[in-house]
């Protein structure tokens, strides 16, 4: 947006907040974020109660070289989420040429990020472009070898991303909520500890990894306390020990492994944290790692930390500016991963090769 302001361009920002299912909920108004973007650009940022309408059409029309517009929460009209045909050309016809530059929301086939490329002319963003630049090798040509720290809560969520990856990674490395669900699928016991209660799709991947003769290294030591919050109770132990105790890190001995298989990486994913990094008994293993993959990184490794939790905790424990990229994808970043096709990708590329008619 700063360099469109720098170049005279006529900005108009379309964007979304929260989840307000298609009705006007005032919490969700974006008027505070115009307020604060104009601070971090340093340049007036007017705001239009609604984003398409009259209102919509006269703050655009009054808009002078470089001025920029942002339009209220296009998640207040339900024909957003549903791409709906009409309120995209209703979008299109604010502007001359759409910039998508929302990676995050590359996964979401919606009106803003789908829709209004069929109108216009249509291209990608400086950030939409160093994404992909950074997640394409991940899954074309990966320097060897290729590691995959994941960590997050839930198996189920993640069994695309295995799939996907045991065809080229060498080696995962595995902490979280997820781990537990592992462990519990080799008839471990985890004790009180957040695993998925189906352990088929678990199952399934470690014989997929057997198969492919791909590294699959779960915990052996963690970090465990009697409750969530009971941090005072939290203590080491190895796994064959665990009780009724809660899971809530991978302990020393795990972390030293994973990080020394880490740091002989040549391509890295992160994605996901090893335990409750927020609270402090139980982040020393996401740091742990953390520093390894940063100091792959500095030896020439391409590292990459997928967006949500893994992003959040890469920022919290202060190695995230260490990394080669860090995404701001979340979902986006994990369905490119599984090698789904993006609609947001897909709208930019379709663009990119017609001409677009003019709403």
């Amino acid at each position: 947006m700063r360099y469109l302001h720098e170049h005279g361009a006529r900005t108009i920002v379309l964007s979304h907040l929260g989840r307000p299912d298609g009705k006007r909920v005032p919490s969700l108004t974006l008027r505070p974020v115009a307020a604060e973007l104009s601070h971090r650009l340093g340049v007036p940022v007017a705001f239009a109660t609604d984003c398409i309408g009259p209102v919509a059409q006269v703050a655009t029309e009054a808009m002078r070289d470089g001025a920029i517009v942002l339009l209220e929460n296009v998640r207040f009209h339900p024909e957003e989420e549903a791409n709906d045909p009409a309120f995209a050309r209703r979008l299109a016809a604010l502007g001359d040429l759409y910039v998508n530059d929302a990676f995050g929301t590359a996964h979401r086939a919606h009106a803003s990020t789908e829709g209004i490329a069929r109108y216009l002319p249509a291209a990608a963003g400086f950030l939409m472009e160093a994404e992909l630049r950074a997640l394409e090798p991940l899954t074309q040509q990966p320097r060897e070898p290729f590691v995959c720290a994941i960590g997050g809560a839930k198996v189920k969520d993640k069994v695309g991303v295995f799939t996907h990856l045991l065809e080229r990674v060498d080696a995962f490395v595995i902490g979280g909520g997820m781990a537990n669900t592992f462990l519990a699928a080799q008839n471990m016991n985890v004790g009180t500890s957040l695993r998925d209660a189906d352990l088929e799709p678990a199952r399934a991947i470690l014989a997929l990894a057997l198969h492919k003769d791909v590294a699959f290294e779960l915990p052996t030591d963690a970090v465990v306390s009697t409750a969530f919050d009971a941090d005072r109770n939290a203590q080491t132990v190895p796994l064959w020990d665990i009780g009724d105790e809660m899971i809530l890190d991978i302990g020393p001995e795990t972390a030293q492994r994973y990080a020394a298989i880490l740091r002989e990486a040549k391509t890295i994913v992160f994605n996901g944290p090893m335990g409750v990094y927020e609270r402090a008994p139980y982040r020393a293993g996401t740091r742990l790692i953390g520093e390894a993959i940063a100091a792959a990184t500095r030896a020439g490794a391409t590292s990459v930390v997928g967006g949500g939790d893994a992003a959040a905790a890469a920022h919290e424990l202060g190695f995230a500016a260490a990394m080669t990229h860090v995404s701001t994808g979340g979902g986006a970043t994990l369905e490119y991963l599984e090698g789904k096709t993006l609609p947001g990708v897909a709208a930019l590329e379709r663009a990119a090769t017609q001409t677009a008619p003019h709403a």
